[in-house]
């Protein structure tokens, strides 16, 4: 008899144990663990600005583009289960302005050598030791945005692709340069680049470069010789102003930069009126000046439209009426940098043209 208590005894000892073992493993695996997510921005570098008196142009060599660093970020981290891709977690966080620093960059996301600005602090988020496939969204911006959607609503992959922000002029419309997202069809070896692997105890760090979600506007203008007549600049041909018109407004797409589209082109929707008014001299004959807008195409166009009103000689009403059509490529993770060049060689009338920029 007292064999076989000791037996049982044994035999109950051992099936606590595994059920301790096996509980402490199942709570291992639900403990959570920290990662950490680095966060990027292309810089362009700023150059050093002669000492020669020369005038200086914005976009000119020698004008650094002055950037403004984003305070706000939001971060969706989501997890594969099967087919599904749901959203686990979310971090929405103010930035602080002293963590940045500039460097270069040496990787895969980025040009080799190319000017960065990294920020400095890791943003932490928490993940469960299980293992899954993950992805990082995230966003940063100068200026607090307005989502078309409450950010607690968005569960599921669809949710966050398809997440708009209020591009409107009442909003962000002034400082849509100063927006990076990382977007949804920017690929590595064929997978999202914001993708990770959560294994065991291992801590991933997702390190991601984010991009401009607005279009840089580039436009240069030169008189000839032969018609500024600086003696008389009334009848010479000469720029008095400059106005964009017809820039898209409403709600726009936060990681798929390039779907934007519109039934017409908005009219007059979002102006920028008199961009540029030369009040030197210099600038009637030459100069350049760039902004930045969300590009859109229409329905099925291929082309990003860009208007323009380019009054010369003092005319009156609205001068050149000029459309530049950029070629869309709705597939493009990237936004586009539309360079225009435009050249004087005649005094003329009001007039309407489109101008076709070739990629």
């Amino acid at each position: 008899m007292k064999i076989k208590f000791s037996y049982l005894y044994i035999l109950l000892c051992t099936v606590f144990l595994t059920a301790a073992c096996s509980s402490k493993k199942e709570e291992e695996l639900e403990t959570p663990m920290e990662a950490s997510l680095s966060l990027c921005l292309p810089a362009g570098d700023f150059l050093s600005v002669s000492q020669n008196n020369q005038r200086r142009i914005m976009g000119d060599p020698g004008q650094a583009e002055m950037f403004t660093l984003p305070r706000y970020v939001y971060i969706f981290l989501l997890r594969q289960r099967g087919e599904q891709w749901t959203v686990y977690d979310r971090v929405e966080d103010v930035l602080e302005a002293d963590q940045w620093e500039k460097l270069r960059y040496h990787g895969r996301l980025q040009t080799e050598n190319d000017s960065i600005f990294r920020y400095k602090r890791a943003i932490k988020y928490m993940l469960t030791s299980d293992r899954f496939n993950g992805r990082v969204y995230a966003v940063m911006s100068a200026k607090r945005l307005r989502f078309e959607t409450s950010l607690s609503s968005v569960e599921t992959l669809d949710d966050v692709l398809n997440l708009r922000f209020d591009a409107s002029p009442d909003s962000i419309q002034r400082n849509v340069q100063h927006i990076y997202t990382s977007p949804y069809n920017y690929e590595v070896d064929g997978e999202y680049y914001g993708s990770f692997s959560s294994i065991g105890n291992n801590h991933p760090t997702v390190n991601l470069m984010l991009y401009h979600v607005a279009a840089k506007v580039d436009l240069k203008w030169n008189v000839a010789d032969s018609v500024r007549i600086k003696s008389n600049p009334t009848q010479a041909v000469r720029l008095t102003s400059m106005s964009v018109r017809g820039l898209y407004n409403g709600w726009s797409y936060l990681f798929r930069p390039m779907e934007n589209t519109v039934t017409t082109i908005p009219v007059p929707g979002y102006e920028i009126s008199d961009v540029v008014t030369p009040a030197d001299e210099g600038l009637w004959w030459e100069g350049r000046y760039y902004f930045y807008t969300i590009p859109y195409r229409v329905n099925n166009s291929d082309y990003f439209p860009l208007q323009l009103v380019m009054r010369t000689n003092e005319l009156a009403g609205d001068g050149y009426q000029l459309t530049v059509n950029q070629p869309f490529n709705a597939a493009s993770p990237f936004v586009p940098w539309l360079r225009a060049d435009f050249r004087f060689t005649r005094p003329l009338k009001n007039e309407t043209a489109t101008i076709t920029i070739a990629e």
